[in-house]
């Protein structure tokens, strides 16, 4: 059974954007790392998730200057989290039951990654790849 952990061991780094950052800059800090979400830190602490959907909802359609507003007034505050040694199953029953494609993953109260639906199934896929060679090899006899 797969963890959070496993997942996070393929990457090498934490992104974030601080809570005072524009949202233009936020934006192209997205873009640079073509991704739909990402955490916002405040004094170290895990303070919300900005999503593409924060940027249509909460700026675009309120008419809202990308330049002079704070990421802070438009973020997702609310925010599910889960603790790295939770399975990938675990996992994805918290992104279904909290309506998010995106979970900040603790470890010891702190922030230790960002997992993304994206993540787990690509998790998955080569997991059961895995499987399917190994059943093709016992079948044949290699």
């Amino acid at each position: 059974m797969s963890l959070v952990r496993d997942i996070l061991q393929q990457r090498n780094s934490l992104f974030y954007v601080e809570e005072g950052d524009s949202v233009a800059a936020v934006v192209r800090r997205m873009a640079e790392l073509s991704v739909g979400a990402i955490m916002v830190m405040g004094s170290g602490e895990l303070r919300g998730v900005f999503s593409e959907r924060d940027l249509m909802r909460r700026v675009v359609l309120e008419g809202r200057d990308p330049e002079r507003t704070a990421v802070h007034q438009v973020m997702t505050t609310s925010v599910a989290t889960i603790d790295d040694s939770a399975t990938v199953e675990q996992a994805m029953e918290a992104m279904q039951t909290h309506g998010c494609r995106h979970l900040p993953v603790m470890r010891g109260g702190a922030v230790a990654g960002f997992l993304s639906m994206r993540d787990v199934i690509h998790h998955e896929l080569m997991q059961k790849t895995e499987e399917l060679h190994h059943m093709q090899a016992y079948i044949h006899g290699t």
